[in-house]
């Protein structure tokens, strides 16, 4: 992690747009030169984050997902911004729209939908249990991979997920309405059977168990 003076902080967010904002500051800002930065601020004085801030993480994560080829954003940089109490990633997004992006503007839904069954079971056999798994998080590239986005609260194994953690996994999924309303269309099963294809560790009584709760 590289210290980052105040001074090179403001020339480096100079015409920056806030994309993200709370009370206590700015969070996610998209640079003149299209890059990204992103904030974090350590909300309580005794966590993990102490040894180990999520800028780290989420560095890392994106390294751990290239070295899987799982398309994702490419990290510059990582700070520590002591002036302001932030730890901070520099880095390029990754191109693309968001699945509920596509959704919400009418595109092809049952193609999405196999390609996403399959996506998830390509992260879980590679051992990647995104616990931020949601449509927002997914991203369509212009070469037509889906990649993944936000990925500060994720975990990597050297083996593929066991049937706990996929079953965990898939409960993150359904946490949105409408999420769950477009993965579990009722009147096809395209999503949980192109999963149920791509992987044999999950059952379909398992999975069909799981979303329908």
């Amino acid at each position: 992690m590289q210290a980052l003076d105040h001074a090179r902080y403001l020339a480096l967010r100079e015409g920056a747009e806030v994309l993200e904002a709370d009370g206590t500051g700015d969070k996610v800002l998209r640079l003149a030169d299209g890059s990204m930065l992103k904030l974090f601020r350590r909300k309580r004085l005794i966590s993990s984050a102490a040894w180990y801030p999520y800028a780290r993480r989420f560095a890392d994560n994106c390294n751990n997902l290239a070295s899987r080829a799982v398309p994702c954003p490419h990290i510059r940089k990582v700070y520590r911004i002591a002036e302001i109490a932030r730890d901070a990633v520099h880095y390029d997004p990754l191109p693309g729209k968001t699945l509920r992006q596509l959704i919400e503007s009418s595109e092809p839904s049952d193609r999405l939908r196999d390609q996403l069954g399959q996506f998830i079971a390509t992260l879980h056999e590679k051992g990647v249990y995104f616990r931020s798994a949601h449509l927002g998080n997914i991203v369509l590239t212009p070469n037509g991979e889906l990649g993944l986005i936000d990925v500060a609260d994720m975990r990597t194994y050297r083996k593929p997920l066991s049937k706990k953690m996929r079953l965990r996994n898939f409960k993150h999924m359904l946490r949105y309405t409408e999420d769950r309303q477009w993965l579990l269309k009722p009147e096809n099963a395209i999503f949980l059977n192109a999963y149920l294809s791509s992987q044999s560790t999950c059952n379909a009584n398992e999975l069909q168990t799981i979303l329908g709760a």
